[in-house]
This record gives structure tokens, C-alpha cells and sequence, in this order.
């Protein structure tokens, strides 16, 4: 057990429910790694406690936090500062101090485009197709965005929120959910962002699995869920011959660059992987 005193800088990730939360797992193992006298603490803060957490954050000298689930877009109002990436996005999700004040930026883009960075396509001519259109889908439409794509697919349940969510980029051509027969074939890159398949509800799916067959091989197929892993869509997508991708790259990259905000140094980025590997028993 590391020793903590008076000394110990705080840094933290609020949310609700937050026990689940990984984050608090890679960040003190980078800690530890790295000798600094640091912690990183889980906060479960209600919407309703929203102003009261991060005024009591400020008072006690937190010198960070991630912010998570369902504060990321009701955070703004509080912070004096985003960063364009964040205004981009519409969302939060780590926070730093500056002299009095909290500023903000999102690591939630560069997080989720880390492992596809590593792969070699044409990202100027490929169509993503996206499942959903909460706050995870805002960052991956910037990302997308940023990779290049000249189209971003975007496919939901609920249709006028997804034509509001439409309409905020004119990049995104909007679909119903009963349209996913014609999609699947064509589609190159294929990404979840919906919590269908989360735990506990892990025999689920947000693909049907007869439709699985239609997903070509050699397809990418990314999955922002991490717990469990592999999701049941990539346990299934894989004996088609996908390139899987799960949520567990993106919660690392993510979590490295805010970490590097708070500590301004390199990271063992590797190390974090592993913690939660270990933890996970991958």
C-alpha cells in the first residue's frame, strides 16, 4: 500500500455510477510507476451535486479530474475555459487548474483515434457507419472528422434525436436502425458507441446476429465498450474476419494524454495497458 500524507496531490474522475470506473486503476499505476506523490480518487457525484463537487474539488486543491458519465456536456457551464477540441465536441471530459480557475478539453478524440492511426487505409475515401448519437458519438464524429472521412453514417433508434444529433455536422448522413441490411455490406469501418452489449448485459448486441453474416472480412469493427471483453459483437463480428478494435485502447490513450496535462511529462503508457489487463485478466 502507497504511503499517503498531507503532501499527496489529488487528482480524480467524477461521475455516476463511478464504481465501475477503470480510470483510477491505470492512473495510480502510472503514478507509482513514475515515484510521484500523487493519488487518483473515484468521486460519484449526482447531476444535482454537479456545482457544489467541483467548488468542494477547488477547495481542497484537486489538480485534475476526468469527468464522466452524465456530466461531460453539464460540466462546460462550470469551467472558465474549453479548449476548442471541447467546443468542437460539445463535451468534457478532463479538467486541470489554472491559477483560480478550472479549464477544460476533451482527450476522448485523440483517445479513440490511437489504434486506428495504426492501421493503414484510405481514410479519405472510407464511409464510417457509427451506432448511436450520445456524447461518445459527438467525439467520434470530430475524430472521424479529423481522420479524414468524407461521409460519417450515423444510425439510430430514436429519430428525431438522432436528426437533432445530424445536424450539428454536415458530414453525417442519418439512418434508421431497419436500414442496417443495406449498410453492413458496404461498410469498412463499423463503430459502437451505444452501451448495448455493456455490462451486465453482455449477451447482447447492438447488431442483430443475422446480420452479422453481412459485414464483409477484412472490415474494422470497433467497439467503445471494454467491460466485457470482447463484447459479444466482436466475439461474433470475428469469425467473420474483422480487424476487432475494443474500448480498452481508447480508455488508455484517452486517459495517457489527460494524465500528460496534469503531470507534464512522458507517460509508461504501456504500464497503464497492462494494469488494466491484469486487472481484467486479459
Amino acid at each position: 500500500m502507497e504511503i499517503i500524507t498531507g503532501k499527496t496531490k489529488l487528482l480524480g474522475v467524477i461521475g455516476d455510477p463511478i464504481e465501475h470506473s477503470l480510470s483510477p486503476v491505470m492512473h495510480n499505476a502510472a503514478i507509482k510507476a513514475l515515484g510521484l506523490d500523487y493519488v487518483y480518487v473515484p468521486f460519484a457525484v449526482k447531476s444535482a451535486d454537479l456545482g457544489g463537487a467541483i467548488a468542494g474539488l477547488q477547495a481542497i486543491n484537486c489538480q485534475g479530474f476526468n469527468v464522466t458519465i452524465p456530466h461531460k456536456q453539464a460540466i462546460i457551464p462550470f469551467l472558465r475555459e474549453i479548449s476548442p477540441l471541447a467546443q468542437m465536441v460539445g463535451a468534457t471530459n478532463t479538467v486541470w487548474r489554472e491559477a483560480t480557475h478550472w479549464q477544460g478539453t476533451n482527450t476522448d478524440v485523440e483517445g479513440f483515434l490511437a489504434p486506428l492511426r495504426e492501421i493503414e487505409r484510405p481514410w479519405h475515401e472510407i464511409k464510417p457507419l457509427v451506432l448511436g448519437y450520445g456524447g461518445a458519438a459527438r467525439a467520434v464524429v470530430v475524430a472521424l472528422k479529423r481522420l479524414g472521412c468524407p461521409e460519417i453514417r450515423v444510425v439510430g433508434r430514436n429519430l428525431q434525436k438522432l436528426a437533432d444529433f445530424a445536424a450539428n455536422w454536415s458530414e453525417i448522413t442519418s439512418y434508421d436502425s431497419s436500414c442496417l441490411p443495406e449498410l453492413l455490406p458496404e461498410t469498412e469501418l463499423l463503430i459502437n458507441t451505444t452501451p448495448v452489449g455493456m455490462y451486465p448485459d453482455t449477451d447482447a448486441s447492438p447488431i442483430e446476429s443475422s446480420l452479422i453474416g453481412l459485414i464483409q472480412p477484412g472490415a474494422i469493427v470497433y467497439d467503445l465498450i471494454y467491460i466485457p471483453n470482447p463484447t459479444k459483437l466482436l466475439l461474433e463480428t470475428q469469425k467473420q474476419g474483422v480487424i476487432a478494435l475494443d474500448g480498452l485502447e481508447m480508455l488508455v490513450n484517452q486517459g495517457a494524454i489527460a494524465l500528460g496535462i496534469w503531470l507534464q511529462r512522458p507517460l509508461p503508457v504501456e504500464i497503464m495497458r497492462q494494469s488494466l489487463k491484469d486487472y481484467l485478466g486479459l
